[in-house]
């Protein structure tokens, strides 16, 4: 019996597969479609952003670490040196804490984009030396200029990046090689000019700096905005552009990573006792990667944690304290070297055990067989007669019986 109603009508194996519930459970774990049919969420393609959610377990996992990381190296610090946690070398302390921090924002910011600002160092250094050069005309006539040249630069940066769809290192490399130009200019080191003092408003610099830290991590763990941030997160060709969405989303992340950095040099440029001196920052860029990518944001972008940042942070700046009232030495570059080598195997964890959960194939409903003249419908008959078709009766022999319809066989003489 055949069905026309293709309700009833047996499914064809291939769009059983295609679009059956197997289909649509795989869909649902690498995060295509809701797996109860709603409409989805999420804002990047899978082909271009990467397939699945995110796992947050590593992450947590993780800041515990450095959670017990700062609370050992605090106490160590409170126990053998007890006057750097107070008073005015406090506030400094939380002074060169929020600076470090805004610099390790935009580096996080970048990679989390998956456009890696290289030149978060050099821009840093170049607007320490402007502010403290034009510090003593006040602070916002000074650094409008650096606002407008930083907002500049980092708008062909990512017109590069998103327009030609070229890695954000090596736009943001030629940038950053530019801003060592500047620096180049200056032989010596440059006196501080001006009064302003940041240590008199400490707590809010660095509480800011918390505050920036956690709302990009709490809307990071989100995975719409997760997705859409990252969705130039190489998984495929790199020929293919990610659409307009990604380019804004990529530029804006450029830019802004590009004025906190400016924002971290103004603080180190802006009374300090000592001169700030002209190094190219090709350190602070190796120090500021390092540091983001040991607080759990992975090195391919769009992964990362909620508090991994404030506690890397914090405990650069208690080793780094530590280490100058213990009279240690150490190269800029040798730590910077280090906290990049360290964040690598902090990536291969995020990427490894941060990676979604494997789809469960869910087998497709078996397809029942129908008899082949079911096929043809109702009311439609075979046009020819079988090959394998047989006589109900057996041949008959010739001559071997009497008609028994005959006339003559009622007729006899004995009756």
């Amino acid at each position: 019996m055949a069905y026309d109603d293709p309700i009833y009508r047996p499914q064809d194996p291939d769009q059983t597969e295609r679009f059956g519930p197997a289909a649509r459970h795989r869909a649902a774990a690498q995060g295509d479609v809701p797996e109860d049919g709603g409409p989805t969420t999420d804002v990047a393609e899978p082909a271009l952003a990467g397939p699945g959610r995110d796992r947050v377990a590593v992450h947590l996992v993780w800041e515990t670490v450095l959670l017990v990381a700062v609370v050992v190296l605090a106490y160590l610090l409170y126990r053998d040196h007890p006057a750097v946690v107070r008073g005015t070398a406090l506030d400094s302390l939380l002074v060169a804490g929020a600076a470090l921090g805004l610099l390790v924002l935009a580096a996080g910011l970048s990679l989390r984009a998956s456009a890696p600002n290289l030149a978060v160092g050099p821009v840093a250094i170049a607007s320490a030396l402007h502010l403290a050069e034009n510090g003593d005309r006040g602070v916002l006539p000074a650094m409008l200029p650096a606002v407008v040249a930083v907002m500049a630069t980092g708008l062909v940066v990512a017109i590069l990046v998103v327009v030609l769809h070229v890695p954000g290192w090596a736009a943001s490399l030629a940038a950053g090689l530019g801003a060592v130009v500047f620096i180049q200019q200056r032989s010596a080191p440059v006196d501080v000019q001006g009064d302003f003092d940041p240590t008199e408003a400490s707590i809010y610099l660095f509480g800011g700096f918390v505050a920036l830290a956690v709302l990009g991590g709490v809307f990071g763990s989100i995975g719409a905005v997760r997705r859409a941030v990252g969705r130039f997160r190489p998984v495929g060709d790199p020929a293919r552009r990610a659409g307009g969405l990604a380019a804004l989303f990529t530029g804006t992340a450029i830019v802004v990573s590009m004025l906190f950095a400016m924002t971290a040099g103004a603080l180190l440029g802006s009374g300090g006792a000592s001169p700030v001196a002209p190094t190219p920052g090709i350190e602070w860029t190796g120090l500021a990667m390092g540091i983001a990518l040991l607080s759990g944001t992975s090195a391919f972008g769009r992964r990362g944690g909620v508090f991994g940042t404030i506690l890397a942070v914090v405990l650069f700046a208690l080793f780094d304290t530590y280490a100058d009232e213990q009279g240690w030495n150490f190269s800029p570059y040798g730590v910077a070297a280090v906290a990049l080598a360290g964040g690598l195997l902090v990536t291969r964890l995020v990427e490894f055990y941060g990676r979604p959960r494997p789809a469960v194939t869910v087998p497709a409903p078996p397809v029942a067989e129908v008899d082949d003249r079911d096929d043809r419908g109702w009311g439609t008959y075979p046009t020819e007669r079988p090959d394998s078709w047989s006589a109900v009766l057996p041949a008959q022999p010739v001559g071997s019986r009497d008609e028994p319809w005959r006339t003559d066989r009622w007729d006899s003489t004995d009756r």
